[in-house]
């Protein structure tokens, strides 16, 4: 039987696991924040290494520190997990003033000021198994409707589920207006109100909505991609370039703005830069979990073509 650090963990028994409200998680997934890096299908699902890193980002944002400073944070603690040659119970993750380190347990660690925690892995693979041992008694990812009186994250929660579902864009566009009524500052629940806005063929608008996210979250990268697209569609060629610029540094992870990139970019004649964001998007799809990109294939025979061209 696998153990709590080998399974995967939807939405619902994340927000469990990690005491946080699963409106709330699902926020910081969408905005980019913290989230699931594996897919099932079309669900996402959190590895242990997510919870790690979830849990991570809630002990920051407990202590006042600003989304952009927590990706940086998390950054370190993402890429050393996976290359750790010890069991994952058998580390910490600690803040020591300034930024995360992955530290063997039992390590003493000392740091002055108030800033200071540190949470052992294996306490959180207790936890992840007890919250195992109920899924039974409570299905995971059951889905419940915003009542009147919830909170901001519940009505962006129901603005998602209404979101997917035909017909149900005005639905999901109220949603998310109440979610920004009781908390200004969802910069997601703007990203989504221009992608309704986008589909209903209202470009000005959706432009307007992407623009309120990302002066709320500027390294929000959603927003950013999907309003590189508008520009791009719209002859902004250069523009566009620019914004995915900005996304594939804040978020080296975006697979898909690193084929938009190079698209831009081959577009404006810079064929040796395109080339190197594809074979970025490439090796991203290729090593990841699940379903690949349907892009895949076609960035193969690009590259190629880019190598060829390169020759003559």
């Amino acid at each position: 039987m696998a153990t709590a650090v080998e399974r995967e963990y939807g939405f619902s028994a994340a927000a469990r696991i990690l005491g946080l409200p699963e409106a709330k998680l699902r926020y910081w997934s969408q905005s980019g924040f913290v989230g699931p890096s594996l897919r099932r299908g079309a669900r996402q699902v959190f590895s242990f290494q997510d919870l790690v890193s979830a849990r991570a980002a809630k002990e920051l944002v407990d202590r006042g520190f600003q989304p952009a400073h927590i990706r940086k944070a998390l950054e370190k603690v993402r890429a050393k997990l996976p290359t750790v040659d010890r069991p994952l119970e058998k580390l910490r993750v600690a803040w020591d003033g300034s930024s995360l380190a992955v530290i063997d347990d039992g390590v003493t660690f000392e740091v002055s000021g108030q800033r200071r925690f540190d949470f052992g892995l294996s306490d959180l693979a207790d936890r992840a198994a007890e919250v195992l041992a109920l899924a039974d008694a409570k299905p995971d990812d059951a889905a419940s409707a915003a009542a009147p009186n919830q909170s901001a994250y519940d009505w962006f929660a129901s603005g998602l589920a209404e979101e997917n579902q035909p017909g149900q864009a005005a639905q999901a566009e109220a949603s998310y207006r109440k979610a920004l009524d009781l908390d200004p500052g969802l910069s997601a629940a703007h990203t989504n109100l221009g992608s309704l806005a986008y589909r209903k063929g209202d470009i000005a608008g959706a432009r307007i909505e992407l623009g309120a996210a990302l002066a709320l979250d500027p390294e929000q990268p959603e927003a950013r991609y999907n309003l590189a697209g508008i520009l791009y569609e719209q002859g902004e060629i250069e523009q566009a370039a620019s914004e995915l610029r900005r996304v594939v540094e804040h978020s080296p992870w975006f697979a898909d703005a690193h084929y938009n990139l190079a698209t831009a970019l081959e577009k404006l004649g810079s064929k040796r830069q395109a080339a190197e964001h594809l074979r970025r998007f490439v090796d991203l799809e290729t090593h990841k979990a699940g379903s690949v990109s349907p892009w895949l294939e076609e960035a193969r025979v690009r590259l190629q073509r880019l190598a060829l061209q390169a020759q003559e």
